[in-house]
């Protein structure tokens, strides 16, 4: 089995804090989740999370003009800048200060930074032939302000640029010394502004503030001051011309952004309502509510046609096009701990289950989230999927409810003689029987499907029943409980046996192999058994404890090596070849183990985020203090603001409340599962939905690289010597899409058979990959489906001898050769009698043409 995983995508959670950034086309959107940034296609409809992490939850993102550069900096002002179309880190840089905003200039020549009370000025790193040094150059810094910036915004011709802050006024700056210009303070608000601009035109300048204020200012003499007044001044200065609010019923503004060229100013608001405005003459063009709490950031893609929303207390994210009234992307992550997981059966969706008594469908591929179900009134804690897309969750409520996925509906609800709390879930093979288990009760409940009723309640254990797992092939169930026993039930022959397995501590969780003849079993000690079903025989032990051991959280008063609280495994999946296991639990760490040597393959670590409990092995003693850790001071009861000073928490919620889960969340995975294709894996954490694959294709990841290999000399082999094949050949050494894009579609169609025939084996995935991938996203159908027909013509004995390397390209081969057909069928339906019509009109019009064409040019 292959285990070079790596990170590929984050999901689960679609905003936490921080603002939002519009590529320079409009059509993507970048979102700090967490320690990670997030871009989202919203025109194609996918998404992708950057590899790198920061150490801590990000406050500030920015996009160079060009698209070409992505600064991000944390809580601490540690500073990460990434090459953002290559996906890689460039340079890592410490601000040293809280940062508030950031901005890149509008020629991507400067960006400036808004770093507590100072504004730093900063050139931008250049990759001209006039290499720099030290990539951060400081051009300025620019000091008078008595409070932290809170916002900043550039002038159109890149010389000026404005502050506002919490002192309650803004300031006029030049990036560089301009002659007669003085820097200018702003100041006619009565509370802190949350931003100011320039218009288009740059004669105007709008600042707004917290208590919902918008003033319009102005260069001109004083208003309202005749011409007759000669005593007085008559000098041009900045004033206020024109003052409006907002009267949202004591609504704050908690953010605001204005669009210069189409003069709209975009307000949200802390009762969860934005407004839309037209400059300068007020007009209100909507007013809706989108969420029960604050917005906290506003944004608006460069041509003023979509407006993004960040709601971090519930994790929301919105785009909304305003003048068709309609949503773009509406999503939101669980505002609770997630606690289990599972692949659909084709790989292409996965379910995710949390303490919110939401379940939520997420498309693996796109990253967004399809359907949610919020029918179970308490945490939902197992789920499963059956044949016929149909998926089974047990929750707390007591209840364990069918979901048809095809219609999505709940079709179908189970529940027990007596009121219990489930917390386990097993559906056999067929999909006819489904089975619960309890910590309130020791008895194992079934089901029948169709029926409904309630078949039989298996007695035995002596504890509570922590996990439950059917075999894959139907034959038997496997129950894990509290009283340190698995056992093994053949509830499908007449006399139910069941038959104990003595462990050796309490059982937290087990799994069955694909082929149903092993059993693997974590217990509280944190040791892994692996047990022969059919022997009733232990075949294989691992001792994890040292490897899973790690993280300490600021409460603990012992060390992160002896915490028994991390020192085992609460999840636990084999590969779908069965030959390694994944587990994870109460740490940061998830541990790949060889079911056969028993030996440790990788550690995945899952999360390096200091603003989460468990990331650090030692602690820092300074920031303990005589009251206790500082991580867990109240400093609510201290803000500036009344809003924020309002304690909501509910007195001794530790799990339930999301304010209180917000603030100090703990690191731990509570599902992992392997997907059907063995390719990828997912890990349900408290920073949200993991994604680790096989088929994380970077844009340059060099595949047996040679000096001879380059961009250049494969353009030649193309153009000047029509050797496709090594064109082909050197193009997948570069792994450059472009390139082997460039090579696909300039081999002739009577050269395809030939190309394909000598292609070594070793690139047949990748072109397999490519080509699937090109069909689907390019204008040349028939082409592609030749490319296809060639590949298994010559291949196709190989591949089928080898399904399991090239398993995940033939899926998305059938997945292509499927739609493709749908599509042809469909457009052929629609266009059956248009058809017939044209075919049947050419024939009759094309003879009398031709019968008057020999009637002019017959001899007179």
């Amino acid at each position: 089995m292959k285990v070079g995983f790596n990170f590929s995508n984050l999901l689960g959670t679609v905003y936490c804090r921080g603002n939002l950034v519009f590529t320079p086309d409009g059509n993507s959107l970048l979102s700090p989740v967490g320690n990670r940034v997030t871009c989202f296609d919203l025109v194609n409809n996918k998404s992708f999370t950057f590899g790198f992490e920061h150490r801590k939850n990000i406050a500030r993102i920015a996009l160079s003009p060009q698209g070409t550069l992505l600064l991000s900096v944390d809580e601490d002002g540690r500073a990460i800048l990434t090459n953002f179309i290559r996906r890689t880190v460039l340079h890592y840089f410490n601000f040293k200060s809280n940062v508030q905003d950031i901005k890149f200039s509008p020629d991507g020549t400067h960006f400036a930074v808004a770093a507590g009370r100072m504004t730093e000025v900063w050139r931008t790193p250049t990759f001209d032939e006039e290499r720099q040094f030290a990539p951060f150059i400081k051009h300025r810094e620019y000091t008078g302000h008595f409070d932290e910036v809170s916002h900043i915004s550039w002038s159109g011709d890149s010389k000026f640029f404005l502050t506002a802050s919490k002192d309650r006024t803004a300031r006029i700056w030049s990036l560089n010394p301009v002659e007669g210009f003085v820097p200018t303070t702003l100041s006619s608000h009565k509370d802190s502004i949350v931003g100011a601009w320039f218009s288009h035109d740059q004669e105007t300048i709008y600042t707004c503030s917290r208590d919902g204020a918008l003033c319009e200012w102005k260069y001109t003499t004083r208003p309202g001051q005749d011409d007759e007044d000669e005593d007085m001044d008559k000098e041009e200065k900045w004033f206020v011309v024109n003052r409006n609010y907002f009267l949202q019923n004591n609504a704050k503004v908690k953010c605001a952004t204005f669009h210069k060229e189409s003069n709209l100013l975009v307000v949200g608001f802390s009762s969860g309502v934005f407004g839309l405005y037209e400059l300068p003459d007020f007009n209100t063009i909507h007013t809706l509510s989108i969420s029960q709490n604050g917005i906290d950031f506003v944004t608006v893609n460069p041509s003023g046609e979509w407006l993004a929303f960040g709601a971090s207390k519930l994790g929301q994210l919105l785009v909304w096009e305003w003048q068709s009234e309609s949503y773009i992307i509406k999503q939101q992550g669980h505002f609770d701990a997630m606690n289990a997981l599972a692949y659909s059966p084709d790989g292409q969706r996965i379910i995710t289950t949390a303490d919110d008594g939401k379940i939520k469908v997420w498309d693996s591929k796109s990253g967004f989230c399809i359907v949610t179900f919020t029918e179970h009134t308490s945490g939902v804690t197992a789920c499963q999927f059956s044949v016929r897309n149909l998926l089974f969750t047990a929750s707390l409520d007591g209840s364990i409810r069918a979901w048809d996925l095809i219609r999505y509906r709940n079709f179908k609800t189970f529940t027990a003689p007596t009121r219990l709390q489930f917390s386990s879930l097993a559906v056999d093979s067929s999909g006819e029987i489904v089975c619960a288990g309890s910590l309130d009760s020791f008895d194992i409940h079934i089901w029948n499907v169709q029926t409904g009723q309630l078949l039989d309640r298996l007695s035995g254990h002596e504890g509570p029943v922590s996990s439950l797992s059917f075999a894959p092939d139907g034959t038997n169930l496997v129950s894990g409980s509290w009283d340190r026993t698995v056992r093994v039930w053949s509830i499908f022959s007449r006399t139910q046996t069941s038959e104990p397995l003595p462990q050796s501590s309490d059982v937290l969780s087990l799994c069955y192999r694909p082929d149903s003849k092993q059993v693997a079993v974590s217990t509280l000690d944190g040791q892994l058994t692996f047990w022969d079903v059919e022997n009733a025989d232990q075949v294989g032990h691992v001792d994890g404890k040292k490897d899973i051991s790690g993280g300490r959280k600021v409460t603990d008063r012992v060390t992160a090596a002896n915490n028994p609280a991390t020192k085992h495994f609460n999840t636990i999946s084999y590969s779908a070849d069965g030959t390694c296991v994944l587990a994870g639990g109460n740490s940061k760490y998830m541990c790949l183990y060889d079911v056969a040597s028993g030996s440790l393959v990788r550690k995945f670590t899952v999360s390096v985020n200091l603003s989460m409990d468990g990331t650090q092995e030692i602690l820092n003693s300074k920031n303990l203090t005589e009251a206790g850790p500082m991580a867990l001071i109240d400093e609510q009861g201290e803000l500036s603001d009344l809003e924020d000073r309002i304690d909501r928490t509910l007195p001794g919620a530790t799990r339930g409340d999301m304010s209180a889960r917000k603030a100090r969340p703990e690191i731990r995975v509570a599902g992992i599962s392997f997907s059907p294709t063995g390719r990828d894996f997912a890990a349900a954490t408290t920073e949200g939905l993991v994604i680790y694959s096989l088929d994380n294709t970077l844009l340059f990841d060099p595949f047996e690289l040679d000096v001879d290999v380059t961009p250049a000399t494969t353009l030649h082999a193309l153009n000047e010597e029509k050797d496709y094949l090594k064109a082909l050949v050197m193009a997948f050494r570069l792994n450059e899409k472009y390139l082997i894009h460039q090579v696909y579609e300039s081999t002739p169609v009577n050269d395809i058979a030939l190309v394909v025939g000598g292609l070594p084996r070793v690139y047949l995935s990748r072109l397999l990959r490519h080509v699937a991938g090109f069909v689907e996203e390019g204008p040349h159908l028939e082409f592609g489906l030749l490319w296809v027909e060639c590949l298994f013509e010559s291949h196709g004995l190989w591949v089928k001898e080898n399904r399991g390397e090239c398993e995940a390209e033939m899926r998305r081969v059938v997945r292509c050769l499927k739609r493709v057909q749908n599509e042809v069928a469909r457009m052929g339906n629609e266009n059956e009698y248009t058809l017939e019509y044209l075919l049947s009109q050419p024939a009759v019009k094309g003879n009398k043409a031709n019968s008057s064409l020999q009637m002019e040019t017959a001899p007179s």
